[in-house]
């Protein structure tokens, strides 16, 4: 027999309430080893996130992996580690909050925003049982990740389903698979970097960075590679960029196989031994500033560009809390919103009902 989670006490003729839920990535408790070796656990053991045998990659995850990783990982984040956490978790926790309060402005104010992490917490299932509790009866979920990727959107999916297969009385689900080129984010980051050259100058040339993933992930029908190129156009057409003024290229490499390709570093490195003296680079697959971004791009990339002959180096940081980054959030979660009750429901009537024919609440 399957066993379910236990339902809450049943309140008849309680409100039903629709909810929002953002989810990101994850991050670690603390920038230490100790913390990072559960949560590099749970990330790498996600078959949407290496697909390669079970049996091998145990082997490896636990035998190599977990044993190396942490120590190196936890020193990374220890560089970029906020006063109130992880930047990501800073980051979408104060998105989740704005965007409550644009959806109020904008006449839903009985709207549940929540946040979640895909690995680490708060988990997914652990805001979705809140979410039961406090009497949310549907949800939309937004894998912060402007473009589609089966390891990364996907994976969020799988979270939610594994819940669902775990409920008795699961709640009404909506996702928004990507946003890659949406108007308001596209506008959001171009604005963010048409900001900066208005107070530094322009550089000589601009880099898209965005997230790596395995080359064989876009011979199986992937389409992340394809959203960030258009993404990148997109932002290229709204800043006026001629081809030769920017690039695309893929960071985060992780393993031996290859991966998406121009790879961000080693460009970087090229064009520090051409000669461009400066180089800005904006990371348009990221809505907050993280790991990736502050640590992998700011510091290492930076270094690496510098050492190689380079003068200048900018990273842009992501729209974090924006507000047009957030009237843009807000629009989105609005269009898919279309067609449920925004208002929390009650029917006064069903508790004096359900008491008739026996209910105990």
């Amino acid at each position: 027999m399957p066993h379910y989670a236990a339902e809450p006490a049943p309140s008849h003729g309680a409100q039903r309430r629709t909810a929002v839920l953002l989810v990101n990535l994850g991050t670690p408790e603390a920038p230490t080893a100790a913390a990072l070796r559960p949560y590099l656990k749970q990330f790498l053991w996600d078959p949407r996130v290496v697909e390669i045998p079970r049996a091998v990659w145990w082997l490896i995850l636990n035998g190599i992996v977990l044993n190396l990783r942490p120590a190196k990982s936890a020193a990374k984040y220890a560089r970029i580690w906020m006063p109130d956490g992880s930047p990501l978790k800073v980051h979408t926790e104060r998105q989740a909050k704005l965007l409550k309060g644009w959806l109020g402005q904008a006449g839903n104010p009985e709207l549940v925003v929540g946040w979640a992490m895909r690995y680490g917490q708060p988990s997914i299932a652990g805001v979705l049982d809140q979410f039961k509790r406090d009497g949310v009866e549907r949800v939309l979920v937004l894998p912060l990740y402007p473009q589609y990727a089966a390891s990364a959107s996907a994976s969020v999916m799988d979270d939610v389903a594994d819940w669902i297969k775990r409920s008795r009385n699961p709640l009404e689900f909506r996702f928004i698979k990507q946003f890659h080129d949406h108007p308001g984010y596209i506008a959001a980051v171009a604005a963010t970097v048409n900001e900066h050259w208005a107070a530094g100058g322009r550089p000589d040339k601009l880099v898209m960075s965005f997230h790596g993933l395995p080359r064989h992930s876009l011979d199986l029908g992937d389409p992340y590679y394809c959203q960030c190129q258009k993404t990148g156009r997109l932002l290229a057409e709204t800043l006026g960029l001629a081809q030769e003024e920017f690039l695309i290229t893929f960071q985060s490499r992780f393993g031996k196989a290859e991966w998406l390709q121009p790879y961000t570093q080693p460009t970087l490195e090229k064009l520090g031994r051409a000669g461009t003296a400066r180089v800005d680079v904006i990371c348009p697959g990221f809505v907050a500033d993280c790991l990736e971004t502050l640590e992998e791009i700011a510091m290492e990339c930076k270094a690496a560009f510098l050492s190689s002959g380079g003068k200048e180096f900018h990273y842009i940081p992501c729209v974090n809390e924006r507000p047009d980054w957030i009237a843009a959030l807000g629009q989105l979660v609005s269009a898919h919103l279309g067609g449920w009750p925004l208002a929390a429901q009650a029917d006064a009537a069903a508790a004096g009902r359900a008491k008739a024919l026996g209910a105990k609440s």
